[in-house]
């Protein structure tokens, strides 16, 4: 029998494989929010910054990118934030590269799991990138 990690490698990556999360998990119920929150559905969007091992994606690019493709898609708001993300090679050498995760809050019934979608494939081809992580869950928010 597989150890329980290889069973949650092996479900992310058929995600990450596929590209997105099905509609199921992207708007399962939370038990109950506290008064005064309402239920919203989190995306957080991992975007890595280099290409081989140089950065391709500079603060200036990034900027634009921003400003022309994530934000027309969710006027409402989000947040950015710098990250630094690693991850494990072919070779096995660990790879770090500076990172932007951005998180959104939209409606439960919203189509924010097709903007996103948007928003990824648009940063894989602007800047000739494999893959861009997203997660999804739904959270009690209050503004």
């Amino acid at each position: 029998m597989l150890p329980n990690w290889c069973f949650w490698l092996a479900a992310v990556a058929v995600i990450l494989a596929a590209g997105r999360l099905p509609d199921a998990f992207a708007h399962a119920a939370v038990e109950a929010c506290p008064a005064g929150t309402g239920q919203f559905t989190e995306y957080r969007l991992y975007f890595g910054r280099n290409r081989a091992d140089a950065e391709v994606v500079s603060d200036t690019a990034w900027d634009a990118f921003l400003a022309n493709e994530i934000t027309p898609l969710f006027p409402a708001g989000l947040s950015v934030l710098d990250a630094a993300g690693q991850w494990r090679d072919p070779s096995g050498a660990i790879v770090r590269e500076r990172s932007k995760l951005v998180v959104i809050l939209t409606g439960v019934d919203d189509a924010g799991l097709l903007r996103t979608d948007q928003v990824v494939q648009a940063y894989k081809e602007t800047f000739a990138q494999e893959a861009v992580l997203r997660t999804v869950a739904t959270v009690c928010a209050s503004f």
